[in-house]
């Protein structure tokens, strides 16, 4: 028989917060000032899950050392700035949350986006005060794939891994669940590029929106 799930812990960018339009902008400020032309939003968004690093590798390909440390420095500045200005939770959310509460379930994040960042966006948009736990991309010496920051998710909620599920957008996200002992559904509405194949990724399910969620729950 399978572990009651009590628990929901979700990574942030691509899964629950739709971030993606204040992060390009930043990204494309950078690029501005750097004299290059913006990059297409369709193009720029396959990276966000990936943070800083990622986009600016897809920014400015080959750019390394202090260059390259000097540029996200810059676009973290820039982002900082707009945080919250656009970024809503993915549509669906607005039921699911609330729904996850009515059941006496808790729910939390679990990221690699630093905790400057995070607790700035959370309070933003009124989800810090309803988030059982969040642990950031700096509040364990690891980040995911590593199994820690899930590992003390669950612990922080009192709970075993097995009662909590995550859901991610990310490769990331299922090797870091999978090492903890933790179901783990892919977000198929997140940020997904042409080289990912979450299909490979061997996730316990995928969920085409929010409320695939509260399916798969009902399903076990």
């Amino acid at each position: 028989m399978s572990t009651r799930i009590a628990a929901v812990l979700f990574d942030l960018d691509g899964t629950l917060l739709d971030t993606a339009v204040d992060m390009i902008p930043a990204l494309n400020q950078v690029r501005v000032e750097q004299g290059a032309a913006p990059l297409p939003y369709d193009l720029a968004r396959t990276q966000v899950s990936h943070g800083s690093t990622g986009l600016l590798r897809l920014a400015f390909p080959g750019l390394e050392g202090a260059p390259f440390e000097a540029l996200r420095a810059r676009l973290l500045d820039l982002y900082a700035a707009r945080i919250a200005t656009a970024t809503t939770p993915f549509p669906g959310f607005e039921a699911v949350l609330p729904e996850i509460e009515r059941r006496g379930m808790r729910w939390g994040i679990v990221t690699n986006k630093p905790a400057f960042l995070t607790t700035p966006l959370l309070a933003a948009l009124g989800l810090d005060r309803r988030a059982g736990v969040v642990v950031s991309g700096d509040t364990l010496p690891e980040r995911k794939p590593h199994p820690a920051p899930l590992l003390h998710a669950a612990h922080w909620l009192s709970l075993d891994p097995a009662a909590c599920v995550y859901v991610g957008d990310a490769e990331r996200d299922v090797q870091s669940a999978r090492a903890a002992g933790m179901p783990v559904l892919v977000a198929r509405y997140g940020y997904l590029g042409p080289d990912d194949d979450p299909d490979a990724w061997a996730a316990d399910a995928h969920i085409a929106d929010p409320a695939g969620l509260l399916h798969w729950l009902d399903a076990r």
